[in-house]
C-alpha cells in the first residue's frame, strides 16, 4: 500500500535547509565566502612618535614624555598605559616611570628613551646636563643659570640687583623673581645685570641712575623688567654704568652713561633707551668695561671705544674714543673688557691684553703702571691654546682648551684663587683640574662652572658674594676654588 501525501511536511522543508546550512557554515563548507563570516578589525599601530624629541634635561630634574601612535590608516593618538604602553631607557643615565613616561636624569650623558607597543617601538635621545649652566660675577654680586632656565643671585642687593624683589642683601642663593624658566643668557655689570629670555625678549634690573637698564627711567629696579618691545636679542654685556647688546641681525645697541663716550654713538650724551651704534650689521659680540668697550664682528675683526686713560682701547693712544675704531687687522674670537684693561684672544689660540697693568693684569710678567696701549700677547711659559677669558676690576683668568685655569693680577682677597694672596704679573695655573669650562671675574671675586655643572667660586666674602652664608667683616676671603651647592 502506497503512502498517502502528507502537506504538512511541506512546513518542514525550509527548517531542514536552515539546519543543513548551520552545519555545513560549522565545518566550513557549504561553498560560501569564510572571509565573510570573520570579525572584523580596526587599524593597527605603525609607529610611534616622542615628544619633546631630543630634549636636555638637568641632574635631578624630570620631564614628562609623550608617546604618539600612527596607525595603518594614517591616524594618530596619545598612547597610555592603556593602551598596554611600557617606558624604558636603554642606557643608565637617566630612569623613566614605565607607565607614565616621566624621565629623570640621573648623571650627565646622553641616553635614549623608547616607548613600546607590542613590537612596535619610538625611541628619542635625551641629554642630561649638570645642574649650572653659567655663573657671572657683578662688582660685589653674583647670578647663576640654572639648566632648567631659572635664575638664582646672591651678594650685594643694595640697588635691587639680586631681582628678588627686595633689597637686602643675601648670603645665601636666592631665586630671581618673575617666575620664569626661560632664561638662556646672562650678564651681570658692576650694580645691574641683564638677562635674555628664550623668546628673544630682553630684561633688567639693578642699578639704574644713568639709563643703564634701558626701561627709559633713571629708576632702580629690584625684579626682573622688560626692556622694549623687541624679541630678537642675542647677546648683551653688562659695564659699569652701561649696556651694550646685539639682535639677531647683527646691529649693536648701546645704553646708560657715555661720559668718556663708551655708548660709541659719538657723543657723551647718556642714554634711557637702547641706542643703534652705526650702521654694521654684522656684530657677534661685545664687552662693556667701567667706561669702555669692546666688540667683535663676525669677521673676527676687533674695535673698540670710549674711556682710554690707560690705553684700554688699544689704539696706541691714552685719548677717549667716542666711536668704534678697528684694532690692528687680525681675527679675533674672543673680548673681554676689565674696569681698565682688556683681554683678547686670537684665532689661532694666542692670548693679548692692554690697558692698566698696576697690579699684573696684562701678564706680561712685569708689575708697572706704565700703560699698555695696544694688544701685547701673553707669553708666559709657552702657553697657548687659550679659550675662555675674563676680566674684574684689576684681576684676569682665563681657561685653555684642555680646560685648566689659570689667573693673575690683583690678589687683595684671594680673588686668584691660588690660596697665596700676593698679586701675581704671568699667567698661573690655579689647581689641577681639567674640567672648567666658564669663568667670570668680578670687582674682587671669581666664579666658573665645571664639565659636571657645578659651580665654585673663590676670593671676596664680605658682601655675601661667594653663596655661602658668610658675609660681613668677619666673613673670610676664599682663597681657593670652592664648590658651592
Amino acid at each position: 500500500m502506497k503512502n498517502a501525501f502528507n502537506p504538512r511536511n511541506l512546513f518542514l522543508l525550509p527548517l531542514l535547509a536552515a539546519l543543513l546550512a548551520m552545519l555545513l557554515a560549522a565545518c566550513g563548507g557549504g561553498g560560501g565566502d569564510a572571509a565573510t563570516s570573520s570579525t572584523p578589525t580596526g587599524p593597527t599601530l605603525k609607529s610611534i612618535a616622542i615628544t619633546p624629541a631630543n630634549s636636555t634635561i638637568a641632574v635631578g630634574t624630570t620631564e614628562t614624555l609623550v608617546a604618539t601612535g600612527t596607525y595603518s590608516d594614517n591616524s594618530t593618538a596619545v598612547l597610555a598605559a592603556t593602551n598596554q604602553l611600557a617606558w624604558g631607557v636603554k642606557g643608565s643615565n637617566a630612569s623613566v616611570v614605565t607607565a607614565t613616561g616621566v624621565v629623570t636624569g640621573l648623571v650627565m650623558g646622553p641616553d635614549t628613551v623608547t616607548a613600546t607597543v607590542g613590537s612596535v617601538v619610538g625611541s628619542t635621545a635625551i641629554t642630561i646636563k649638570g645642574p649650572w649652566v653659567k655663573v657671572v660675577a657683578g662688582a660685589s654680586h653674583t647670578v647663576a643659570l640654572k639648566a632648567d632656565g631659572t635664575l638664582q643671585a646672591w651678594g650685594s642687593n643694595q640697588w635691587g640687583q639680586l631681582g628678588d624683589g627686595s633689597t637686602n642683601d643675601s648670603a645665601v642663593p636666592v631665586q630671581v623673581s618673575g617666575g620664569f624658566s626661560n632664561w638662556t643668557f646672562i650678564a651681570a655689570g658692576e650694580d645691574h645685570v641683564m638677562a635674555i629670555r628664550a623668546d628673544g625678549s630682553l630684561w633688567g634690573w639693578g642699578y639704574n641712575q644713568n639709563g643703564q637698564l634701558g626701561d627709559g627711567t633713571q629708576t632702580n629696579r629690584s625684579a626682573p623688567t622688560k626692556i622694549g618691545t623687541s624679541t630678537d636679542w642675542v647677546f648683551v654685556s653688562a659695564g659699569k654704568s652701561h649696556t651694550v647688546a646685539i639682535n639677531k641681525g647683527g646691529v649693536l645697541w648701546a645704553w646708560g652713561r657715555n661720559f668718556n663716550g663708551q655708548l660709541g654713538d659719538n657723543t657723551k650724551v647718556d642714554k634711557l633707551v637702547p641706542t643703534k651704534i652705526g650702521a654694521a650689521v654684522n656684530w657677534s659680540s661685545a664687552a662693556a668695561g667701567a667706561t669702555h668697550t669692546l666688540g667683535r664682528r663676525a669677521d673676527g675683526s676687533l674695535w673698540a671705544w670710549g674711556g682710554n686713560a690707560k690705553g684700554q682701547v688699544g689704539n696706541g693712544s691714552i685719548v677717549d674714543v667716542p666711536a668704534p675704531v678697528q684694532i690692528g687687522t687680525s681675527t679675533w674670537v674672543s673680548v673681554a673688557a676689565g674696569t681698565l684693561h682688556s683681554v683678547a684672544i686670537r684665532a689661532d689660540g694666542a692670548l693679548f691684553a692692554w690697558g692698566s697693568n698696576g697690579n699684573g693684569q696684562i701678564g706680561n710678567g712685569g708689575l708697572s703702571t706704565t700703560n699698555v696701549t695696544a694688544p701685547a700677547q701673553i707669553l708666559a711659559s709657552g702657553l697657548s691654546n687659550w679659550s675662555v677669558i675674563g676680566a674684574g676690576y684689576a684681576h684676569t683668568v682665563a681657561l685653555r682648551r684642555d680646560g685648566t685655569l689659570y689667573a693673575w693680577g690683583s690678589n687683595s682677597d684671594g680673588q686668584l684663587g691660588d690660596g697665596l694672596g700676593y698679586d701675581t704679573s704671568s699667567p698661573n695655573q690655579i689647581g689641577t683640574s681639567a674640567n672648567w669650562n666658564t669663568v667670570s671675574a668680578g670687582l674682587y671675586h671669581t666664579f666658573g662652572t665645571q664639565t659636571d655643572g657645578t659651580r665654585w667660586g673663590w676670593g671676596r666674602a664680605v658682601e655675601g658674594q661667594q653663596g655661602n652664608g658668610s658675609s660681613g667683616a668677619s666673613a673670610n676671603a676664599v682663597l681657593t676654588p670652592t664648590k658651592l651647592p
